[in-house]
């Protein structure tokens, strides 16, 4: 099952592991409780204090297996092969459930084991979403650290028959209890403050009572982190609050332009640039959603949660999100098979009829990737010519099972419980088509995250922040950086260099307000 490099690196991590562990698996006799109990033979050699044991249990999936302490309780379960990105949680489960020490803070691992109530947490995944693992590693610790708390993670392809009496059609999706918990990323300090319902109101005493920054940074990104940094190191006080940290860059699968860098993956460069941040004085404020900027002598930044920051200068680096079509049906078929992310989502389509909406780069890579899954893909684009890359529509062209409309303007949604078609108008004629389908995928840009901000700096009719060449806004001390301002090409690369360009203004802005008259 795992090959040699493999098995030698998964034997170094396991040579962490100080005290017995168990794995109980639930088999029957198909192919992928095979694979099963061949992945657990594998990895029970990398250690002898690892014990691999098959349970008669007819209530628990199958193939699935527990894991936890030796002669304890196993509060961790994976339904299905944690491989391709959910294998680090496996090995992380592994070494947790030894008592192996998680990389959180101390105040968190308190808060975990505090937690009163009985959880029964289900995810379901697919092995190719590269948000899954961090939600799954999430509930795996809780599970671990709090003995009210269990988790199992189900692979939504191996399990569809759950899949298709639930209605899930996009990962990951949470259970709490047998009810729906959330869908989408989620990190650990987000799912704490949801059954947690006293800490928002602890942060927020917590963050009002912080002194007046010198540059507080609004966003997590590539802008956000490169303002950060350059104006940590120029050793004024700076802090960053983001809503998550990384940005859409977490939602961002491959990434083949950063230069100096071949390719990566988004979540990786997301972890170096919090990484990197961490190395300087930086008050990193994660999970803070800003609602209001009102400027002034000193500036303040409203938070959801009632808390309130201060500064002498701040940052806007609050990037862009997906571009949502508008239009009926849209909202209440959002993970019922609309959804926007085929990386993530496609494999729960496996067999099925879906459409992309959008021509561009993002939406034939996302038709490309799709036509390996699903039975058959439209493409529909609103203008009379594909935007994508010629290599791209090449590519587009050579798949059997793919279709392009242009001169498609997407009308509704339709559906009942879940998505079973979409009604367009072709431009030239007039007429409006329908098409029978199960899954609809959005992929027609971005919107800048600058609602919070009407009223308080000047913005474009796209609602971009208005930024001079230095990064400065309508209001002194106040910048903007990124994908949320005027400045052309929503790149990364584009994004840290203006994230630099406005933390060096923001420095000369405070140099020469602290200058004497």
């Amino acid at each position: 099952m795992l090959d040699a490099n493999i098995k030698t690196q998964l034997k170094a991590y396991l040579e962490r592991v100080t005290q017995p562990i168990e794995i109980v698996a639930s088999l029957d006799d198909g192919e992928k409780s095979r694979e099963m109990r061949e992945l657990l033979q594998d990895v029970a050699e990398q250690s002898n204090l690892i014990t691999v044991i098959e349970s008669r249990d007819g209530s628990q999936r199958k193939p699935s297996f527990s894991v936890g302490p030796k002669g304890g309780q196993a509060r961790v379960r994976f339904a299905g092969l944690p491989m391709g990105h959910e294998f680090t949680s496996l090995i992380l489960a592994l070494l947790q459930s030894a008592g192996y020490p998680p990389k959180v803070e101390a105040d968190v691992i308190e808060q975990i084991k505090n937690l009163e109530g009985e959880y029964n947490f289900e995810t379901y995944i697919s092995l190719s979403c590269h948000n899954c693992p961090d939600v799954v590693q999430a509930l795996n610790l809780l599970a671990i650290l709090n003995p009210n708390i269990r988790h199992t993670m189900i692979d939504g392809a191996l399990f569809q028959e759950e899949v298709e009496k639930r209605q899930i059609m996009a990962v990951p999706t949470v259970y709490l209890n047998g009810q729906e918990f959330g869908a989408g990323r989620m990190e650990l300090g987000e799912i704490l403050a949801k059954i947690d319902t006293g800490a928002a109101k602890r942060d927020a005493a917590k963050l009002s009572a912080k002194d007046v920054f010198d540059v507080l940074v609004v966003g997590g990104g590539p802008a956000g982190s490169a303002a950060a940094i350059y104006s940590a190191r120029k050793g004024i006080r700076t802090g960053v609050v983001a809503e998550r940290f990384g940005g859409q860059v977490l939602d961002t699968l491959a990434i083949e332009n950063f230069i100096s860098v071949k390719e990566t993956e988004g979540p990786k460069l997301a972890a170096a640039l919090e990484e990197h941040v961490k190395q300087y004085d930086v008050d990193i404020m994660n999970l803070q959603r800003a609602v209001k900027l009102v400027p002034g002598e000193v500036h303040e930044v409203q938070l959801e949660n009632g808390a309130a920051l201060k500064a002498k200068t701040v940052i806007l680096a609050t990037g862009a999100r997906w571009r949502e079509m508008n239009v009926p049906g849209e909202k209440e078929f959002r993970g019922k098979g609309v959804a926007y992310c085929p990386h993530c989502d496609g494999p729960l389509f496996k067999g099925k009829r879906v459409a992309v909406v959008g021509g561009g780069n993002s939406g034939v890579e996302a038709a490309i990737d799709l036509a390996g899954v699903v039975s058959h893909v439209t493409v529909l684009e609103f203008a009379d010519t594909l935007k994508a890359d010629a290599v791209l529509q090449k590519k587009l062209a050579s798949l059997p099972n793919v279709d392009v409309i242009k001169s498609a303007q997407t009308l509704e949604v339709t559906g009942t419980d879940k998505v079973n078609g979409l009604v367009y108008k072709d431009r030239v004629s007039g007429a409006e088509k329908r098409i029978e389908l199960e899954g609809i995928f959005v992929q027609i840009g971005l919107l800048p995250n600058t609602d919070f901000l009407k009223g308080a700096v000047e913005l474009s009719r796209f609602g971009e922040i208005i930024v001079d060449a230095k990064g400065q806004t309508s209001v002194p001390g106040v910048f903007g950086a990124g994908d949320c301002t005027t400045v052309p090409y929503k790149q990364i690369i584009i994004a840290m260099g203006e994230g630099a360009k406005a933390s060096l203004s923001a420095f000369d802005h405070l140099i020469r307000i602290s200058a004497p008259a």
